[in-house]
């Protein structure tokens, strides 16, 4: 299982925070550069178990080890087992549901259906291609990042935007694809 330093990625994230005290960057104003507390392995467990699946080892560690969510790329990382905060009190987001609609029953244990990327514009095809992942974040405008659980491309993370950039990788697996952010000035 692949560890994290938590402690290391915290001081990076107050690095980052102190960098931009009005939050300006994109989506700095929604995850704040904080991180939720980490999930107990059985509540994973269970996640997995519920949804007949098994998380990618990197992303599995990050929500035990460091947090589970939102301080992340785009509009922060959802978090993996309970609906973001604001959601439950009823400010809701287009990516809330699409986080809801990867929690329906045997989605996310579905077959991943594209057998390549898809560039370019996907229209209603979409909705289509995102069985077997989760959305880990939103970037805005209808585009997600998404964590792929099976198949040949399991682990890495892809970029959705259905209107002009299709469904294609973004990162070779989570902890480059987050490591990368947090390492942005």
């Amino acid at each position: 299982m692949e560890i994290w330093d938590a402690r290391a990625v915290r001081e990076r994230l107050r690095d980052k925070a102190a960098r931009d005290p009005g939050h300006a960057r994109h989506g700095a104003r929604t995850h704040r550069y904080a991180l939720a507390a980490p999930l107990a392995p059985a509540a994973v467990d269970g996640f997995e178990e519920l949804h007949g699946i098994r998380l990618p080892p990197q992303y599995r560690a990050f929500v035990t080890a460091v947090g589970d969510g939102p301080a992340g790329p785009g509009h922060g990382l959802l978090p993996l087992v309970t609906p973001r905060p604001e959601a439950a009190a009823g400010e809701g987001w287009a990516v809330d549901g699409e986080w809801e609609d990867d929690r329906r029953p045997g989605r996310a244990a579905a077959p991943f259906p594209p057998a390549a990327p898809r560039p370019g514009p996907l229209g209603r095809a979409a909705a289509e291609l995102t069985a077997g992942t989760l959305t880990l974040a939103e970037e805005g405008c209808g585009m997600y990042l998404r964590l792929i659980l099976n198949g040949p491309f399991a682990g890495q993370v892809w970029w959705l935007d259905p209107d002009w950039g299709g469904f294609v990788p973004a990162a070779p697996d989570f902890r480059t694809w987050y490591t990368d952010w947090l390492e942005k000035p």
